[in-house]
């Protein structure tokens, strides 16, 4: 397969990133671009649990923000990327002072990079819309990005799946 995107939405806990990890172990070479970064211990534990699920023959790459460079520099001879998760991305860039022009500019700059690499590539993001509307003005404003991010990549994705309960849904083909 070539410059195949794939999209995998849904909520806390829903089995996205596993599933990331399901359609990723078919392939032989494989980068995983984590964007989470740990700033409490409980994200640590996360973050170890995260890297433990993963194959150990995967090559990972941390980037909490610049994920558009570093898939610049990741080479070709990866058949299959995981960027893992876009909604912490969003989240990075907002708490670093980003406005929503920023962020979906960097989005655009991210779907820009991939147009040009031959690997399939498996996004995760998080679906926060389905909630109650937040109490504050910074949470209001993360669910609005982070929901407009999801519209522009499923916009350029060959395929989105919804994970619910750990049940993937393909929404587009």
């Amino acid at each position: 397969m070539m410059n195949k995107v794939t999209l995998i939405l849904g909520g806390a806990r829903s089995g996205k990133s596993t599933y990331a990890l399901k359609l990723a172990d078919k392939y032989k070479e494989v980068a995983f671009v984590a964007t989470c970064q740990a700033l409490d211990k409980e994200m640590e534990d996360r973050i170890e649990l995260h890297k433990r699920a993963r194959p150990k023959h995967w090559q990972s790459f941390e980037e909490p923000k610049d994920v558009d460079l570093l898939l610049k520099k990741i080479p070709d001879i990866f058949n299959c990327i995981v960027i893992d998760c876009l909604t912490l991305l969003v989240s990075n860039l907002l708490l670093s002072g980003s406005n929503q022009k920023e962020v979906e500019d960097k989005v655009k700059k991210i779907l820009s990079v991939l147009k040009n690499k031959k690997a399939h590539v498996i996004i995760v993001s998080n679906e926060v819309g389905l909630g109650i509307v937040p109490e504050h003005k910074l949470a209001r404003e993360f669910r609005d990005i982070a929901g407009r991010v999801n519209q522009l990549v499923a916009r350029q994705a060959d395929e989105v799946w919804f994970l619910a309960a750990g049940i993937p849904l393909k929404i587009k083909n």
